[in-house]
């Protein structure tokens, strides 16, 4: 039997970067790319390459575009990390694995790098693989603490919760940090939101702005850890943003929730040296269309809200202009899991 599993990019809708600073965001995961996983049982245990980690090319010019798209590192080393803190995970919890071996391969068209989660998107999807295929039951709240820890503790990679939460849960979710809750519990208050109230959704990303969160992430922390009171402020300010569009979303109120998501934006660019001036501009060109934008992660892709279709038309040919892709994205829930 061949296992499949999916996981999806995903969207911050609002209050990020405060989801590793004890903020609140709001954050849903969208099905127009994915990562799918393929894992079957055979005698000894294999991970086989894809696309990202080749280490053969046609030229020079061939391998400096591949290190441009998809950074020093494939998946492999998220296959690696993910199996062996799944296998801690068990024996930790007391869960008996079997001895069966197995081969996975995967396969993934969310663009890289662009702040679309799509790392950890490979990383949860080969979590759901391993917990078919084991027969072990993870409890999501749990699922996405053990994806963070993948990428934190095995590969030092700085995160936050809310890209894992969104797709361990994989439905639009209101997500408090709250610092004595976390401490309690261990990890945050989570609840579904019902983002069908607010219809005009857009994401636009472009691939040649492609650079890890932990640029922008480093900067943050240590401002944050010396207790900047500019980045305090601002944390706090982010989990206001995510309370307002909270009432915003239930109303349908759209025109007030894109003031609230470029308010977003510019407090980050208040508070952090890191916004590149060429990400920044992607955010400018979307609002000289009069829709509103903010980023969806750590940059290199940005959603807002446009009006409707005259304008949402616009939008894309204004960002065409300067090679960004727009998109409507098909948000996942309930219905929609794979």
């Amino acid at each position: 039997m061949i296992i499949h599993t999916k996981s999806y990019p995903r969207a911050a809708l609002i209050g990020n970067p405060s989801d590793g600073y004890f903020g609140k965001t709001i954050a849903f995961v969208f099905s127009n790319y994915t990562t799918d996983v393929q894992l079957y049982e055979t005698p000894e245990l294999n991970l086989l390459p894809s696309l990202r980690d080749t280490s053969t090319f046609d030229s020079i010019e061939h391998l400096v575009d591949d290190v441009k798209t998809y950074g020093y590192y494939g998946g492999i080393r998220l296959l690696k990390a993910s199996i062996k803190k799944f296998y801690e995970y068990c024996h930790n919890n007391q869960l008996d694995l079997n001895h069966t071996n197995f081969t996975l391969r995967y396969q993934t068209t969310i663009p890289n790098r662009l702040g679309l989660a799509g790392s950890s998107a490979i990383i949860t999807a080969c979590m759901k693989a391993l917990m078919r295929f084991y027969n072990v039951t993870i409890p999501k709240h749990s699922l996405a603490n053990l994806i963070l820890s993948v990428e934190k503790e095995e590969l030092g990679i700085p995160a936050g919760l809310q890209d894992r939460v969104a797709q361990a849960f994989e439905i639009p979710v209101h997500m408090d940090f709250e610092k004595e809750y976390m401490k309690e519990y261990g990890y945050g208050c989570y609840k579904e939101i019902d983002l069908s109230p607010i219809p005009n959704l857009y994401v636009a990303f472009r691939t040649d702005l492609a650079e890890g969160s932990e640029i922008l992430h480093s900067n943050l922390r240590d401002d944050y850890d010396n207790g900047k009171q500019e980045v305090v402020n601002a944390i706090q300010e982010w989990r206001e943003l995510t309370d307002k569009a909270v009432e915003c979303i239930s109303n349908g109120n759209s025109a007030q929730l894109s003031q609230l998501l470029d308010r977003n934006f510019d407090l980050r660019c208040e508070v952090s040296k890191a916004v590149s001036a060429n990400n920044k501009r992607m955010v400018e060109l979307a609002r000289s269309t009069g829709a509103s934008a903010k980023f969806t992660g750590s940059g290199g892709a940005v959603i807002g809200i446009y009006k409707d279709e005259q304008m949402f038309n616009n939008l894309k040919e204004v960002l065409a202009k300067h090679d960004i892709q727009t998109i409507k994205p098909e948000v996942v829930d309930h219905n929609s899991c794979t």
